[in-house]
């Protein structure tokens, strides 16, 4: 099975944070972690310093490549950084994430 992860620490949650499933609303300084299996990617989040890790809720997502992984995870970190209650972003039927 093809693995791969990426994880960006220091993720300020921009106002209205990141929404997860199982916390709600989380805020302050993240670790966003994104795994791709090959078909899919899981993206998580963590407050930083810490154990335990939150499903960002829209997660798990299809994502046919490990190129469109990367992309999807640059993604998450950005609408983290933007807050509103960010999710997983959804890809655009052009191609790409938002």
């Amino acid at each position: 099975m093809v693995q791969t992860s990426w994880t960006t620490k220091g993720v300020f949650a921009g106002h209205g944070g990141a929404r997860t499933d199982e916390a709600g609303i989380v805020t302050g300084d993240l670790t966003v972690h994104t795994t791709w299996d090959g078909r899919q990617a899981d993206v998580a989040v963590q407050y930083s310093g810490t154990a335990q890790w939150f499903t960002l809720s829209g997660s798990p997502v299809p994502c046919p490549s490990r190129e469109d992984s990367r992309r999807l995870h640059q993604a998450a970190v950005e609408a983290v950084r933007a807050g509103g209650g960010a999710t997983v972003p959804q890809s655009h039927p052009l191609g790409g994430y938002a």
